[in-house]
């Protein structure tokens, strides 16, 4: 793969912000570089731009390099930048399964960046042929989104690496969901793939969705232009703090996965007892998708009553569907009552 075909030129030939915090290596004794109050330590300085220390933890927990992370305000920063580095606006294309996570249509449209969709099988599965298809010689990306939301489905990795490796472009594998599925991470084909970038978030198993970190995994070349594209001081203090404390727990964080896991084959059960459920689809992520014969309808009744769920009725494929998360006990058990009343109410 020839790196720099694919990266847009002004990008290959940008000279990136550099703070005097980037060219020093040492150990300062006296910081009166960045025009910083010498009052309220340790907020009044900038925070590390790099992350270097909450990126050797991610990096020992992960199995990789540090040089092949990348840290973003959300999967929503690293999915942004993708487009920004590797997409000519107004020229260039991508290609995306449908349905999938709305964000990458979304960032597409802000960067004036042609948005190709590719229907999954009827049974939500991935056809690689059709998917390449409909590439041609202006499609800098892929988005892949496994275990895939809305659907819940993961891809099995040979599929997803077979499509790098007959791509000329990149591949971004969205694995939010990953930790609540039996397949496994991309991460392992980071070594033989280079054309693949894999993203994962503080947000879903790690229970940390309103700190806004996001992860981008790659090869040191593709993690090196996120970081000349990045804003300098893109994650604050307070996010790399409670990061690092978050890690030390991992212990926990499984176990409350494995819970999370049960709780779904418990609610998944229970939901396919009700009449208002007309299909319950299997789910290797956090939260189910269901058929119900008035989504509608049903979404608002369930609004009334203080629950709120997700409306995927105008999603491509997704006809009379609404999305659950896997709650608490508590929550999972009224969210069940509302659904018997509601089907009392028929």
């Amino acid at each position: 793969m020839d790196l720099q075909k694919l990266v847009r030129p002004n990008i290959w030939g940008l000279k990136p912000y550099s703070s005097a915090r980037n060219e020093y290596t040492g150990v300062a004794r006296v910081f009166v570089d960045a025009n910083e109050s010498p009052y309220n330590e340790p907020y009044n300085r900038y925070p590390d731009p790099l992350q270097q220390q909450l990126k050797n933890k991610i990096a020992e927990l992960k199995g990789i390099a540090a040089s092949q992370i990348f840290l973003g305000v959300g999967s929503d920063e690293c999915i942004d930048l993708a487009y920004r580095i590797f997409c000519r606006p107004g020229i260039d294309n991508v290609v995306a399964i449908t349905p999938s996570y709305g964000m990458y249509e979304v960032c597409a449209d802000i960067n004036d960046v042609q948005y190709r969709t590719v229907p999954l099988n009827d049974d939500f599965g991935l056809d690689a042929d059709r998917l390449l298809a409909a590439a041609d010689g202006n499609t800098r990306l892929v988005w892949i989104c496994s275990p895939n939301n809305p659907t819940g489905n993961a891809f099995p990795r040979e599929a997803i690496a077979d499509v790098c490796r007959r791509f000329g472009g990149i591949v971004v594998v969205d694995e939010a969901y990953v930790n609540f599925s039996e397949r496994g991470s991309m991460l392992s084909h980071l070594a033989e793939l280079p054309n693949l970038i894999v993203l994962q978030t503080f947000s879903k198993a790690l229970a940390s969705a309103s700190v806004r970190l996001g992860m981008a995994f790659a090869s040191k070349e593709i993690i090196a232009l996120y970081n000349k594209v990045k804003y300098p001081y893109n994650i604050n203090l307070l996010t790399q703090r409670y990061a690092m404390e978050l890690l030390d727990g991992m212990t926990e964080i499984d176990g409350n996965v494995e819970q999370i896991k049960a709780a779904r084959g418990w609610l998944a059960k229970e939901l396919a007892q009700l009449p208002c459920i007309e299909r319950v689809y299997p789910s290797e992520a956090n939260f189910l998708l269901v058929r119900v014969g008035d989504a509608d309808g049903l979404y608002d009744y369930l609004l009334a009553r203080g629950i709120v769920v997700r409306n995927r009725n105008r999603v491509p494929m997704c006809h009379g569907c609404l999305r659950l998360t896997v709650g608490s006990r508590e929550e999972n058990e009224l969210l069940i009552e509302a659904l018997k009343e509601y089907g009392r109410s028929m």
